[in-house]
């Protein structure tokens, strides 16, 4: 299975960008209104220039009061693992799990095409898991 079965599969296909220069507190009613964990931080909604997520906000509360009226650019990750969407859906799991990131920009010629998910993943697992376990069914009732 690739990426881009994963992502065709999904009820949205919209990826919910954000401005470097917006507000924290910006990107948490985009967060709200979009019921997501993460966004991908980009100035003109096709390059990736950062991801920040609902945790990276929690740990700066930690840290400043006034982390609502911060840029996103001061909580956003930089440095972001990206993949393509014909990539093996095994070994983004891989890279997941190693680098323990919870969301990954999914890049088609180097611009932005979509976003994949944790969750998003572990649904299609278990829905392969129940494809497999009702063929085994369907075959051993069939004697």
């Amino acid at each position: 299975m690739r990426i881009n079965d994963v992502i065709k599969a999904k009820s949205s296909h919209d990826v919910i960008t954000i401005r470097p220069d917006a507000t924290v507190r910006e990107l948490v009613d985009l967060l709200t209104e979009h019921n997501v964990g993460a966004l991908i931080v980009s100035v003109d909604g096709e390059s990736v220039d950062g991801i920040v997520s609902e945790r990276d906000v929690v740990r700066h509360l930690h840290d400043r009061d006034d982390v609502l009226a911060a840029l996103v650019s001061e909580i956003m990750t930089s440095t972001v693992r990206t993949c393509e969407g014909s990539e093996a859906l095994t070994e983004l799991m891989q890279v997941m799990t190693d680098h323990r990131i919870r969301h990954v920009p999914v890049l088609t010629d180097g611009k932005l095409t979509g976003i994949i998910s944790i969750g998003d993943v572990v649904k299609n697992r278990i829905g392969e898991l129940e494809f497999e376990r009702d063929q085994l069914d369907s075959y051993v009732h069939q004697t």
